[in-house]
């Protein structure tokens, strides 16, 4: 009987000690390794404009620019790839009390799950289509879905729209009111009727750590804006990293390297 014993516990010590080695070579998975399958690197809001200005074939076109965006190789190896799950989320804004969660946070962990939210957000429909456009009131409402947001390490809020507030308050009395420390506001503006559009993303709506505007030269450049926009968000790239090259004419541009 005490030898079986004995023999019981010398074979528990020797397994004991090969699992721990088999832990320390990496045959088994370590905490560092749980931790970071689980681990959530950034949780992004897409907000979409839907005010007057937007007429229905621009709203097409920015729908369809975001899927394409979405279906981009390159941004999808930047959110399958990175080191940390994505989390996303997309509403459409208006005027002062139109604005519309339009897809819940998803985290995205595969092809199969991106494909869902492509095919969830090409068949929404159009929330509003005949309000003003209060951005101080939007970026109010993004606010309340960052706070129900999984926890993640960066939290960037992607507001697109080819105007300025004209109703309601400005974004910067946004962020004085709202929650937004921490929180990285990028712009997309999209170039038409208002030639402001582009000095009031850059002066008003850009907030935050690391914060951007990338530029449409009107809706139907939506999905090229749109891919270069995510490719940087989800890298985390900063300003200084890109790199001007020559455009299509030969005047300088920048491009992500």
């Amino acid at each position: 009987m005490g030898a079986r014993l004995a023999c019981g516990l010398t074979l528990g010590l020797r397994l004991g000690l090969a699992l721990g080695l088999s832990a320390g070579l990496g045959l088994l998975p370590s905490s560092a390794a749980r931790a970071q399958e689980t681990s959530c690197r950034l949780a992004l809001l897409l907000a979409l404009d839907v005010s007057s200005s937007v007429d229905d074939q621009e709203y097409r076109l920015q729908k369809e620019g975001l899927a394409g965006a979405l279906r981009d190789p390159d941004v999808r190896r930047a959110i399958l790839e990175g080191g940390g799950s994505v989390a996303l989320s997309a509403y459409e804004w208006s005027g002062r009390n139109q604005s519309q969660l339009v897809l819940d946070w998803t985290m995205l962990h595969d092809e199969a799950t991106i494909d869902a939210v492509v095919v969830r957000l090409l068949s929404a429909p159009r929330s509003y289509n005949r309000y003003p456009t209060a951005m101080g009131y939007a970026l109010g409402f993004g606010a309340g879905i960052l706070e129900a947001a999984p926890a993640c390490e960066r939290r960037v809020i992607d507001v697109s729209g080819d105007g300025i507030t004209n109703d309601g308050f400005r974004p910067q009395q946004a962020y004085t009111h709202y929650p937004f420390e921490g929180v990285t506001v990028n712009g997309l503006a999209v170039m038409g009727s208002d030639p402001r559009v582009v000095e009031y993303f850059e002066g008003e709506v850009r907030h935050g750590p690391g914060a951007f505007v990338e530029v449409a030269s009107g809706y139907r450049d939506f999905l090229r804006a749109m891919s270069r926009k995510l490719f940087r968000e989800l890298n985390d790239m900063m300003v200084g990293e890109l790199v001007p090259i020559p455009g299509p004419e030969g005047a300088p541009d920048s491009a992500l390297r």
